[in-house]
C-alpha cells in the first residue's frame, strides 16, 4: 500500500475472485478473512476526497437480497474515514468490477467465500 499514489485501487477480493486473470498484482492470503482485512486496511488507507466513488462494490442480482457484508464494511467504512470521503457504495457489474480490478495497482485475494465479498477501495492523499 505505501508503494500506491493518489487515485490507485486496491482490490480486496473474495475466494472465488478470478485474481490471476483479472489483476496485474495478485497477493493471495488465503488464510484471511475479507471483513478483519478491511478492518486492518482502513486506518493506514484514505480514500480518494476528489471522486464522488472512493468505494466500488459488484451489484449483486435484483432478485437477491442485500449481502450482509455489505453493512459491516459501511460500518467499518465510516469508522475509519475521518475526511468524509466515504459518501456510499457505487455499484458495478460483474465484467466491469473485472475490468477495473485489471487497472487497480493490486488485488489481495482472500480465502472468504462470502458473496459479494469483493471491493475496490480508491486511494486518496493522507
Amino acid at each position: 500500500m505505501m508503494e500506491m499514489g493518489h487515485a490507485d485501487f486496491l482490490v480486496l477480493a473474495d475466494a472465488n475472485f478470478p485474481g490471476t486473470s483479472h489483476s496485474k498484482r495478485l497477493i493471495r492470503m488465503d488464510s484471511v478473512s475479507l471483513e478483519p482485512l478491511l478492518e486492518a486496511v482502513l486506518p493506514l488507507f484514505p480514500l480518494d476526497s476528489f471522486v464522488d466513488d472512493s468505494v466500488r462494490l459488484m451489484r449483486n442480482l435484483p432478485t437477491e437480497p442485500v449481502p450482509e457484508v455489505w453493512k459491516t464494511y459501511r460500518k467499518l467504512l465510516e469508522k475509519y474515514d475521518k475526511d468524509g470521503a466515504f459518501k456510499d457504495f457505487a455499484f458495478l457489474d460483474r465484467l466491469d468490477f473485472y475490468d477495473l480490478a485489471e487497472k487497480a495497482y493490486v488485488v489481495v485475494q482472500t480465502g472468504d467465500e462470502v458473496r459479494y465479498g469483493n471491493i475496490i477501495l480508491q486511494k486518496g492523499c493522507c
